[in-house]
């Protein structure tokens, strides 16, 4: 949550009261003075002390085991959303998808309240790891692993990120894999394999930067991040 946005909530101070307690030196982040009033906080990461005052945070973050068919969106007009599978009564706040899964797509997905983590998360140069399972419909080689490692160049001249492509099994109709990627194109996984002839007729999010897909978790599923998971997302915090 921002901080200036807590402060106001919580203390209902005006912009010119709160400008005034910044420059008074009267917040403070985990002991030490803060000034940047934008940045992002969480009271289960952080000690937030406003004039000897502690501040607490009531943001929400859940892990989805996303189901085929579900789309990413907060709203559809036609379709089920991955917000529609949050119970009501755990809609305290608007909630948004870190990211999206194609509607086909399964697998790990961050729904939280903290729009600024997300941002934080989705950001280039932050280059968040993201693995998948995937079948393809033909027999994947250590050419096919060589090329996703030097970069895999798509039509209109567009060359992606080295990635990692894991071969689990193969055989003469079709293969399973992992691949992990540092960018988030759309349809990136999918394409990089039809750059290479093959085709995906399956696909599943494993994990997300520190996040991993909870396989006790049905399709459908969620539950709220640990406060372990929550940790190690501490770095997008800013």
């Amino acid at each position: 949550m921002r901080l200036d946005k807590l402060m106001e909530e919580s203390l209902q101070t005006t912009r010119k009261e709160m400008k005034r307690l910044f420059a008074a030196k009267q917040v403070k982040i985990d002991g030490h003075i803060e000034f940047c009033q934008n940045r992002n906080v969480d009271s289960l990461l952080h000690e937030i002390e406003v004039s000897g005052k502690r501040l607490t945070t009531n943001e929400v973050y859940y892990i989805l085991n996303k189901p085929n068919g579900a789309v990413t969106a907060v709203k559809d007009k036609s379709k089920k959303t991955v917000v529609d599978l949050i119970a009501p009564e755990d809609r305290t706040k608007p909630l948004y998808p870190v990211g999206r899964l194609d509607r086909d797509t399964t697998g790990l997905l961050l729904l939280t309240s903290n729009g600024q983590l997300g941002y934080e998360m989705l950001l280039p140069d932050k280059k968040v790891w993201k693995t998948y399972e995937a079948t393809v419909n033909e027999p994947v080689t250590s050419l096919d692993v060589q090329a996703f490692q030097e970069g895999i160049m798509f039509d209109g001249g567009y060359r992606c990120l080295p990635a990692r492509l894991e071969i689990i099994e193969t055989d003469k109709k079709s293969s399973r894999v992992k691949v992990t990627i540092q960018e988030g194109k759309f349809h990136q996984v999918k394409k990089m394999f039809l750059a290479r002839g093959k085709k995906v007729t399956r696909l599943k999010r494993l994990s997300m930067g520190p996040l991993q897909l909870d396989e006790q978790l049905l399709e459908g599923e969620y539950r709220s991040l640990t406060v372990d998971e929550l940790k190690q997302l501490k770095k997008y915090f800013k």
